[in-house]
């Protein structure tokens, strides 16, 4: 039987950067995935191929009603080959796991195939091919999330579809009906919105994206009608019948009265759940609380002490770089370090068109704490960089303390928002104020240059162009 330092079971961004960490910190480490290939649902289902069809039905949106105007013209008709798109998601994929086996030959860490399973605490059945047995002195568990469903909705993987299904369909959908406003439904929604579908929301809450910034779900909301999505809010599904080619799907809307749409695909996102299905952990004394997930205390400790959990099946917000700091932190705790994750400070980002992203509080959250605060706010269209490129929906707003000019949370929607907001979280990270990120200089044109343009409006409503 094979012994470890540290066996790690689940390959995501969680657990696969644990591995590293382990092993560059001296471990004998061992990571255990039940699928094929290495990368959890986040390289192979989830953020990298969402990533690359939103990317590739963009270049097609802006061939078809973009180009002309850039003086670009092409000749006949702009067709979608969705095989060949679909094919080059794939790549992007096979090559983005591929990176992860060559991450893990590179630091000697073992990798086993099968489902692994607690025998005991120190003791892990991993059921593959054939069965195997190691023994492991300390054990991270980052098996992650599944799509959540509702009760009483038939999921058949073929028009009633979740996100892992939509990023493989075979055609375009004539009418896509979207379950959940949220991150995942509104991506893949304007991925094949791009692409000619017929899309039509329907989200519980009384805004999209509703656990963001309310001024962020307004003006995506603004941008996606402006694009013809049909969107409902305050609508609570309450069947969902496929008829042959046909989905029905029924709902109440705020006053009441049933609502009935047709189309010919359902997209079910109405969240994830954690998984933990064959992990048998009540062999090694793990605590599962009633919302499914794996407790641990403030050190990611179970209620096994050499057991430890990360990411998606723990408490907390279900993103990878989330996983991926609680792989590390759990790695260091582990080498006798004293690792920090500031969980206010890991962003949150929608990879729609244009971008969503936030970081630290909402107004809501500093409003219901009785926070004073101030708001620094500056369109996007007012850059120069914004014309240049015709990406001129959006903002950036910061918001900071009434007294001491502290950053307490910066929330932006346009070009690059993704990208950009990792500025906001570098300057919280540094306690810096408003006017600290007013005063540095921001390359032009950038879009950038709204953060700090939003840093003056905030610190003396001094902002220069606008």
């Amino acid at each position: 039987m094979n012994s470890y330092d540290v066996a790690v079971i689940g390959s995501g961004p969680g657990g696969y950067v644990a591995a590293i960490r382990c092993a560059q910190l001296g471990m004998k480490t061992a990571i255990i995935e039940k699928y094929s290939t290495l990368g959890g649902t986040c390289l192979n289902v989830g953020c990298i191929p969402s990533k690359a069809l939103l990317d590739s039905s963009h270049h097609y949106e802006d061939a078809v009603k973009h180009f002309e105007e850039h003086g670009i013209e092409i000749p006949g008709d702009i067709k979608v080959n969705l095989e060949k798109m679909i094919a080059r998601k794939q790549s992007v994929v096979d090559q983005t796991t591929g990176g992860i086996d060559f991450l893990m030959k590179k630091n000697k860490i073992d990798v086993y195939e099968g489902l692994g399973a607690f025998k005991d605490a120190t003791h892990i059945t991993i059921s593959g091919k054939e069965t195997t047995e190691i023994e492991a002195k300390n054990t991270i568990i980052a098996t992650g999330s599944k799509p959540s469903n509702l009760p009483f909705i038939n999921i058949d993987k073929e028009r009633v579809i979740t996100s892992t299904e939509a990023l493989k369909l075979k055609e375009i959908p004539k009418h896509l009906i979207v379950i959940g406003g949220g991150v995942i439904g509104l991506e893949l929604g304007q991925v094949y919105k791009r692409l000619g579908s017929e899309v039509t929301v329907v989200e519980y809450m009384d805004r999209i994206i509703p656990t963001m910034d309310t001024g962020l779900s307004k003006e995506l909301n603004k941008v996606f009608k402006k694009a013809k999505f049909k969107m409902n809010v305050s609508h609570k599904v309450k069947s969902v019948e496929r008829k042959g080619d046909e989905v029905i799907v029924k709902a109440d809307n705020k006053k009441g009265e049933e609502v009935e749409i047709k189309g010919d695909y359902c997209l079910v996102s109405v969240g994830r759940r954690p998984y933990t299905d064959g992990l048998n952990v009540e062999a090694a004394g793990v605590k599962i609380n009633e919302r499914g997930q794996v407790e641990v205390n403030e050190h990611l400790q179970t209620s096994a002490s050499n057991i430890y959990a990360i990411g998606d099946v723990i408490k907390g917000a279900m993103l990878a770089h989330k996983a991926e700091e609680e792989g590390v932190f759990v790695a260091e705790t582990l080498a006798g370090q004293k690792p920090h994750i500031d969980y206010n400070l890991i962003p949150g980002v929608v990879y729609t068109w244009p971008e969503v992203a936030a970081v630290g509080k909402t107004e809501e959250d500093l409003k219901e704490a009785g926070v004073e605060y101030k708001v620094g706010q500056f369109p996007m269209r007012a850059l120069g960089r914004s014309r240049a490129s015709m990406d001129l929906d959006g903002f950036v707003k910061i918001l900071a303390d009434k007294k001491t000019d502290e950053i307490l949370g910066v929330h932006m929607v346009g070009a690059r928002a993704a990208d950009m907001i990792a500025e906001a979280v570098v300057a919280m990270e540094y306690r810096a104020s408003a006017e600290d990120v007013s005063r540095m200089s921001h390359a032009h044109p950038t879009f950038t240059e709204a953060i700090k343009e939003a840093a003056l409006a905030a610190t003396e409503d001094r902002a220069l162009h606008i």
